[in-house]
């Protein structure tokens, strides 16, 4: 796969100071791509035979939902509702063995794909997840190419707070398929001199959050240690809860 530099969101990112950078830009990415999937991007024929044809992920329904263009929303969820209709009168019809429909739901003979397991896949896809995930990893892409090329950058991820574990993950698989294996070398001491010592830093401000409770220490100054507990699930999980993981706010 070919692919491309973001240098600018990658920058903006890690200007920030966030504990992870590419959640950061997963959140903002997000937040566009619902925006312009009720934009006018559901009137475009590309983008309404993506939608059609593999829909949304639970999530993604519940967030536009909450964006109230409802009119946007009914138009894709109408024409999905046709495509995936035509697919489970494949389904259902087409796996009726001796037994009649019960019996069409346990595993044939020749293992092929039960009914249940086709209806799992069928309803298993979302544009706005296959976007994000493409947007990631050209992120990931970026940040191992700029650390080698752009000195400004070099400097703000050696002095960063690392990533989330799903997201070290990405971004070390995306530096061993892209960079020299000299470079992979070097470039996987450095995330984890910095993903350890940063590992360390939210632990022993968990700590401290739980030592705040002993009445010994009611007094004493919480330090970084108030959102303690939201830092760390979001460093081992990647953004899910608090502030960290909070999308714009939104009026409509």
């Amino acid at each position: 796969m070919k692919y491309t530099l973001d240098t600018i969101p990658v920058l903006d990112a890690y200007r920030t100071g966030c504990e992870c950078p590419l959640c950061k830009m997963r959140i903002q990415s997000e937040d566009s791509y619902i925006d312009s999937m009720l934009g006018a991007a559901y009137m475009e024929p590309d983008c309404r035979v993506r939608t059609n044809e593999i829909g949304f992920c639970s999530r993604h329904f519940e967030l536009m939902y909450d964006r109230r263009n409802r009119l946007g929303l009914a138009l894709m969820t109408h024409t999905h509702m046709q495509e995936v209709i035509k697919s489970m009168e494949g389904i259902l019809a087409g796996e009726m063995p001796k037994g009649g429909f019960l019996a069409s739901f346990s595993r044939s003979k020749g293992g092929e794909e039960t009914a249940p397991a086709k209806i799992r896949a069928r309803i298993g896809g979302c544009v706005i997840c296959d976007d994000l995930n493409n947007a990631l990893n050209r992120y990931a892409y970026t940040i191992a190419q700029l650390y080698f090329t752009h000195t400004e950058f070099k400097q703000l991820f050696e002095s960063s707070k690392g990533f989330c574990l799903p997201h070290l993950a990405l971004v070390l698989e995306m530096a061993g398929k892209t960079l020299s294996a000299e470079q992979t070398k070097t470039f996987q001491k450095k995330v984890a001199e910095i993903e350890i010592e940063n590992l360390k830093r939210v632990e022993g401000e968990l700590e401290w959050f739980t030592l705040k409770f002993d009445y010994r220490n009611t007094d004493k100054p919480w330090g970084n240690s108030k959102d303690a507990v939201e830092r760390g699930i979001n460093k081992l999980m990647g953004a899910i809860v608090g502030e960290e993981a909070a999308l714009p706010a939104h009026n409509d």
